[in-house]
Formats: structure tokens, sequence, C-alpha cells
């Protein structure tokens, strides 16, 4: 398993910076709700989506990848609880 010296605030500002400046802009109509993996060392992404493919195909090219998740168009990766 991989670990970071990163916190989640660290690793969440890079994934976010990165997402911002280099993958928001090459986004297609049709990647809206896809999962993004990133690794914040490198700015490799991956898009799909599955969130676990993005992030498998990522880990593939980067196995060390420092690596924050988030979805195209969401405020976050993911919702819990209920919806009405």
């Amino acid at each position: 398993m991989h670990t970071t010296k990163r916190t989640l605030d660290e690793l969440a500002g890079l994934g976010e910076d990165i997402f911002i400046r280099q993958v928001r802009p090459a986004l297609r109509p049709e990647d809206d709700g896809k999962f993004v993996a990133i690794d914040v060392e490198t700015g490799a992404y991956e898009i799909d989506e599955d969130d676990y493919t993005a992030v498998a195909r990522l880990r593939a090219r980067k196995p060390a990848a420092d690596m924050w998740l988030m979805r195209a168009g969401y405020p976050a990766t993911c919702r819990i609880g209920v919806v009405r």
C-alpha cells in the first residue's frame, strides 16, 4: 500500500490546483461526472467513469503516485446520505 507524507489538506490543495490549471481546460462536455485521478507530484492524470479504473490506470503508469481523486463537474467526489 502506498503512503504519503502529505496531509489530506496538502493533497487536496495540490490536486485542486492541478485540476484547475491542467485538467479542467482539457475536459470535454462528455467528461462531466467522470472521475479524475491526479498525481500531485507530476500532474499526470487519468479520467474514467469508474473511480477504481481511473486510479488503477494512473497507478499502472505511476506506481508511486501521490494521488488525489476528483469528479469533473462536481464539488465533491462522492455524496453520502439520502437524496430527496
